[in-house]
């Protein structure tokens, strides 16, 4: 029998479809047979206890320029779903966790992937810490004493905000580099909370390891490789994706993860590795499966789902 699907995310008339992971569930979901209702996180509506959206059926095709076939708009009482997938982006800002608490509204009678009280307690620069056996040196503060204390340490530092995403605000400060005053300067009137302040990784050049587990699982890997004039490698500033193996101290790495993230009910997490050091977990919307695939490795949308349908 077909699963009544909800799909919360940003707006799917813009999204790239080559490289959306939301859009490779959401295929695998129709595959299946699961019917598929889309709505944004900005419609949601708690009235008496009881969690609304207003969206639309959907059908997808994975045909670009003609990816999708949005039905008349309504308001759906979202604890009839079987499963919910969280899937807006980041920012991981107090809307993102005001969603986390109105999902949890539906819960257990709805199954939201990932689990939304994990997604809150498992900001993607703060839980990683709890690793840190694995990560390079590495400073949350805002105090300058703090910060300029580490510089001093390390002189090759990368400095972003804890709550980013996307490559954007990340800064390499080299030892001569004379504008540590004033990027410090300039994050404490941007931003209220702590930064994270890391050791420069050389092995940068090579490229950031996307590690996709699921269900606590390694499922696969992809290797984003910066530009020649960038030493950010996310994928949204032009990082070149391309085929990855595994390394032991990476078995390592997913083999302490796994059961942690499996017993928060995070099915869907990609993990970043960089040199062999991890820098971040990824829970709130990870992306990566459909380059995984293309690159001859597993498919990722049918590993979720079948996590899904098990754990229901």
């Amino acid at each position: 029998m077909g699963l009544s699907v909800a799909v919360q995310m940003d707006p799917i008339q813009f999204i790239n479809i080559a490289g959306d992971s939301t859009f490779a569930l959401k295929l695998e979901a129709q595959r299946r047979g699961h019917s598929l209702f889309y709505y944004e996180t900005k419609t949601l509506a708690l009235r008496d206890g009881t969690l609304f959206a207003t969206g639309a059926d959907v059908t997808v095709r994975d045909e670009l320029g003609n990816h999708a076939t949005i039905g008349e708009r309504q308001r759906v009482d979202l604890g009839k779903f079987s499963v919910i997938l969280m899937r807006q982006d980041p920012p991981f800002d107090l809307a993102y966790i005001t969603a986390t608490h109105l999902l949890e509204h539906v819960q257990p009678s709805t199954h939201v992937v990932n689990d939304p009280a994990s997604v809150r307690n498992a900001p993607e620069k703060l839980f990683v810490t709890r690793f840190g056996e694995f990560m390079p040196p590495t400073l949350i503060s805002r105090n300058p004493d703090e910060l300029r204390a580490f510089r001093a340490e390390h002189r090759d530092i990368v400095l972003k905000p804890l709550y980013g995403n996307g490559g954007a605000g990340v800064f390499r400060i080299k030892e001569d580099d004379e504008n540590f005053a004033s990027l410090v300067e300039t994050f404490s009137l941007m931003f209220r909370e702590p930064f994270m302040v890391q050791r420069y990784v050389p092995e940068v050049r090579s490229g950031d390891k996307r590690i996709i587990l699921v269900d606590g699982v390694v499922a696969g890997a992809i290797n984003s490789v910066p530009l020649a004039c960038e030493h950010r490698l996310n994928m949204y500033v032009g990082g070149r994706p391309e085929h990855a193996n595994f390394t032991p101290r990476e078995d390592r790495i997913c083999e302490k993860l796994g059961p942690e993230l499996k017993n928060r009910g995070l099915i869907f997490v990609g993990i970043d590795v960089i040199g062999g050091y991890l820098t971040e977990i990824n829970v709130t919307s990870p992306t990566g499966i459909r380059e995984i695939k293309r690159f001859g490795g597993n498919d990722i949308a049918a590993m979720i789902w079948d996590a899904i349908e098990r754990r229901l």
